[in-house]
């Protein structure tokens, strides 16, 4: 699962060009990005809950140029009729498992059609022992931001007319090292966001179904993670950046480490 991730949205053009982006076409993406804020700012979420439907940046193809926009976390597919019914299904839809998106009715249409691809500086997931949770910050060893796996859909509102871009984070079986930190009992198997290697962002967002099933597995792409302060309660820090920082629980006593 994903829930709770952080995008700072400061290396988009960087993760532009390692999306794919020519020289030509990070001058269009500039200049459309530009229009489309309107000199609005991009959102900073150091952490932030997808239950908060917050505003996620993303990339996707279209007539042959990467464009880049703003999409709510939480899909809601263009056949829902009403702000109800939108209301109940946009909780549901934060995350999409990758192994069935072209088969289930609320993201088929969005994975033939809409593939997109979030830039996320981290995520979160929290750890269980001895009837409590450890959340840990999950980032890529490299450094650079995370190039995820996404799809996206348009609602019209029918009542206002308004048209809302949402987006889903499409999730795979957790790696080795989030099989030591995913470990809810009330789940399955361990989760993680679909992370996309460089080489893989072009079948991503042009390839058919087979290369895209072909994409759904354990992520390559090497992450490390710390503990971090409580996330939720009194005493969480909320989306500041020192949210982040590693914190030390006497209880975990054993590192989480890939090796």
């Amino acid at each position: 699962m994903c829930y709770e991730s952080a995008q700072l949205a400061e290396r988009i053009y960087r993760d532009a060009i390692r999306a794919g982006a020519s020289e030509e076409e990070l001058d269009y993406l500039r200049r459309n990005w530009e229009e489309k804020k309107r000199g609005k700012p991009t959102s900073k979420y150091y952490h932030v809950s997808g239950f908060e439907h917050p505003e996620l940046v993303a990339f996707y193809k279209k007539d042959n140029h990467l464009e880049l926009d703003h999409f709510t976390w939480g899909l809601i597919p263009h056949w829902v009729k009403d702000e109800n019914q939108a209301t109940d299904i946009w909780n549901k839809t934060l995350n999409a498992r990758g192994e069935t998106i072209l088969e289930k009715p609320s993201f088929r249409d969005a994975a033939e059609k809409n593939r997109v691809v979030i830039p996320l500086d981290g995520f979160y997931e929290h750890h269980h022992k001895h009837g409590k949770t450890f959340p840990h910050y999950i980032q890529q060893s490299n450094g650079e931001n995370m190039l995820v796996a996404g799809l996206s859909s348009e609602w019209t509102n029918p009542m206002t007319g308004e048209i809302i871009p949402t987006v889903t984070i499409v999730t795979t079986k957790g790696n080795d090292l989030m099989k030591d930190i995913h470990n809810n009992p009330k789940l399955q198997e361990p989760r993680m966001p679909l992370i996309l290697a460089e080489n893989e962002i072009q079948n991503w967002l042009e390839g058919n179904a087979e290369e895209i099933q072909a994409l759904i597995r354990p992520s390559n792409v090497e992450i490390k993670a710390h503990t971090v302060r409580r996330l939720k309660g009194k005493n969480a820090l909320g989306n500041v950046r020192e949210v982040q920082e590693e914190y030390y629980y006497p209880e975990l006593d054993d590192p989480l480490t890939l090796f």
